[in-house]
């Protein structure tokens, strides 16, 4: 676990979008909106509440799993507010856990995304401490 991640980015055209990749996975692009860049690729801030989605979501399934909990169908819905100063990072981020299952339960689904967010996602340890996440659940029955 402590060998290095890496990506690697490359500039594709005359303006700002940018091809990354890492591993030998699909290639992501990279853009900005016109007339910085021509809005051909995800933006920086897109990428990051993708990551966080993203890990978060690998936390959280396998533990509903090993719970013994049905997951029919899992989805994260993340969004910022950006400050209105540069850097306009964000100022809080909101994420929204769907889970459609017959058998688990809100409280079950609560306590493994308090679990990815304390001690296994790492975006989400290194968000929290810059930006206010606040986290939303739903339960649907499946």
């Amino acid at each position: 676990m402590d060998a290095p991640v890496s990506v690697t980015v490359d500039l594709v055209n005359d303006k700002v979008r940018f091809n990354g990749s890492t591993r030998d996975l699909p290639v992501v692009s990279a853009d900005y909106f016109p007339p910085l860049g021509d809005g051909q690729g995800y933006t920086g801030l897109e990428l990051l509440l993708l990551s966080l989605a993203a890990c978060s979501a690998t936390a959280i399934v396998p533990m509903l799993r090993r719970m013994n909990k049905t997951v029919a169908a899992f989805r994260v819905i993340a969004s910022g507010r950006r400050r209105t100063q540069h850097p306009t990072s964000f100022e809080t981020i909101a994420i929204e856990f769907v889970l459609t299952s017959p058998d688990a339960a809100l409280a079950d689904l609560q306590k493994v995304a308090r679990m990815a967010e304390e001690s296994i996602c790492p975006v989400w340890a290194m968000l929290k401490s810059n930006v206010e996440i606040v986290p939303a659940f739903k339960i649907v029955a499946g």
